[in-house]
């Protein structure tokens, strides 16, 4: 099974040990961790106010493995950010170091472009081997820029050119990552008009006025257009099978079909961002897959780098458009091979099926929580992908911000980094490595479950505001 995180968590505030380094004296180990712990001040100083996770999170990671991250101030922290699901295996995962120094340690260039290399060759192997059924053996690779925007642009570029079309439909509220300021899809260009229809459902409650799914499947056919003539269908439709972003909302699985059935009538080329829910994070090795439907375009990033940037967009092989590559770090070697390290480690270890298990039963255990507390609104999730929606205890259900910020400090101070997520930034999100083991699992929980208990029984005091912390960049 998967490799544990090393060592136990260590209990709050325990010393985690001499944080320079093997060898390292006590008086060296004092001035390291006098010039890391002024870090903070002097980041504030320096860097913009784009920054984002050290608003909340005020850690100086040092030292760090699986699960667990080791602070400036010696104190060991349980990692559920993992950096945004780029993380798959955990901190430093020993398949990925090796990976890296064997590039490193051979003399290969470090950047070609898009040349082809041993390096590349063996990842689009792998990546190939892992592709969703449908796809597999009939699909191309094609690197872009090393984020998730830069994917996202590349998928709508390469379906705007292969169709000859420019409107390009998303969700409402979807954000694919931004651009020039805009949100993606749009990319920032005004030749195309952005249509949002919303999900069919908000939490299980109707929303945007759709009473019913008859009304809700007209009002998708009225968006992607094109069926009747004189319509003009889009370029493309872009959604991702579980809305992180959003505050870690599955699309259901009956109605990625039904998008499927819609665009496949259109000739409307089904763009699926995967960045998030890639590389087994639900539960599936892709997230499309629980709804057994065939993408056109797979949009990649995050967890195929194996803790280093990279992106790809993957398209069907009948799906053409000659336009060359945009980027210059497209394909970098050593994202490459730390890339295929982590796919073949989650393929050989059915890491996609242990997130499945693992995380059904963190969703149980969470949503018994949620019947017990009053300011827990929704828990909602998939494989190890989880949020719990944070709402005022007043029976009206309204976005409680403040609590899941004041939930995010205290888990804390309990040796727990979470991160917040949603429009309104109310909903807590965990997102584990799927090396995570059933005992750190339960000491998530455990850590959780007690900040989520300490905010509720304090719920009656003025919970200081907290200035907006604008959105991490995808």
């Amino acid at each position: 099974m998967a490799e544990t995180a090393y060592g136990e968590p260590a209990a709050v505030g325990q010393d985690a040990g001499p944080t320079a380094g093997k060898g390292t004296g006590a008086g060296t180990a004092a001035r390291t961790r006098e010039v890391c712990e002024g870090a903070p001040r002097r980041q504030t100083a320096r860097e913009s106010a784009a920054r984002t996770y050290p608003r909340a999170l005020p850690i100086v990671p040092v030292r760090a493995r699986g699960l667990i991250i080791e602070g400036a101030d010696g104190r060991r922290y349980l990692d559920c950010v993992s950096g945004a699901g780029a993380l798959a295996l955990g901190h430093n995962h020993p398949v990925v170091l090796e990976a890296i120094r064997k590039v490193l340690d051979s003399g290969a260039p470090l950047q070609v472009m898009d040349l082809t290399t041993p390096v590349e060759e063996a990842f689009v192997t792998e990546l190939s081997q892992s592709l969703p059924p449908g796809l597999a053996g009939r699909a191309r690779v094609r690197f872009c820029g090393p984020s998730a925007t830069d994917a996202v642009e590349a998928a709508v570029a390469f379906v705007r050119a292969a169709t000859g079309r420019s409107r390009v439909v998303s969700l409402a509220g979807a954000r694919h990552g931004t651009a020039a300021g805009e949100p993606v899809p749009g990319g920032g260009r005004g030749d195309g008009v952005l249509v949002r229809p919303r999900l069919p459902q908000d939490h299980g409650r109707p929303r945007g006025g759709e009473g019913d799914a008859g009304s809700a499947a007209r009002r998708d056919e009225s968006v992607l257009g094109g069926h009747l003539p004189g319509q003009t269908a889009p370029a493309g439709l872009i959604v991702a099978p579980v809305d992180s972003e959003a505050g870690v909302v599955p699309a259901p699985d009956a109605w990625m079909r039904h998008l499927r059935r819609l665009t496949a009538e259109r000739s409307v080329p089904l763009i699926v961002d995967e960045t998030e829910t890639g590389a087994g994070r639900t539960g599936a090795f892709w997230a499309v897959e629980h709804s057994g439907t065939t993408p056109d375009v797979l949009v990649l990033s995050k967890a195929i780098g194996g803790s280093l940037p990279l992106a790809a967009i993957v398209h069907r092989d009948d799906l053409c458009a000659g336009e060359p590559g945009a980027g210059t770090f497209r394909g970098n070697q050593l994202a490459l091979a730390a890339g295929t390290a982590t796919l073949a480690h989650i393929r050989a270890n059915r890491l996609a099926e242990h997130a499945a298990a693992l995380g059904a039963g963190m969703l149980a255990r969470l949503r018994g929580l949620g019947a017990e507390l009053p300011c827990v609104g929704e828990v909602r999730g998939r494989g190890l992908m989880l949020g719990v929606e944070l709402v005022t205890p007043d029976g009206e259900g309204g976005a409680a911000p403040r609590t899941a910020a004041a939930v995010q400090r205290e888990c804390l101070r309990r040796g727990l980094v979470v991160d917040r997520t949603g429009p309104s930034a109310n909903v807590v999100r965990l997102l584990p490595p799927l090396t995570i083991t059933e005992d750190q699992a339960a000491a998530v929980l455990e850590r959780l479950a007690d900040a989520l208990r300490t905010v509720a029984a304090t719920a009656h005091r003025p919970v200081p505001a907290t200035s907006g912390e604008p959105r991490e960049p995808r």
